[in-house]
């Protein structure tokens, strides 16, 4: 499933802008892709997070993976219900499975991102 509303990475993140700031997932695919979602290591409110660089661990049956920045900004809103129950990603990749919210520090940086057509080619391929 891809929502059509939102900008993805081709490293199967997924962000949505609201006010200045975004929101922070991994996408329907990749959370497929992993399995069962087990552990998360998440930034804290008030880390800076760089674009392209690793903001967090996910660990899953299959694999562990670093969580890749899309935007540099600080962190202003963590799930913290995914420490306790990381699976929730997997059962809701888009809604209730959102990992962190951002204060966005470059806007400009939101041209690298892709929309859903252009992610849909990917995970086609």
């Amino acid at each position: 499933m891809v929502k059509k509303d939102i900008l993805y990475t081709e490293s199967h993140e997924w962000i949505m802008v609201e006010d200045g700031e975004a929101v922070i997932g991994i996408t329907d695919y990749a959370q497929h892709e992993l399995g069962d979602i087990v552990y998360l290591e998440l930034p804290e409110i008030g880390d800076e997070i760089i674009f392209g660089e690793a903001f967090g661990t996910i660990e899953a049956v299959k694999a562990v993976e670093d969580m890749i920045a899309p935007l540099s900004g600080e962190v202003v809103g963590v799930n913290n219900k995914l420490e306790e129950n990381p699976e929730i990603i997997n059962k809701s990749a888009f809604e209730d499975g959102w990992i962190v919210r951002i204060k966005i520090s470059d806007k400009k940086q939101l041209d690298d991102l892709i929309d859903a057509a252009a992610y849909e080619q990917i995970i086609e391929d």
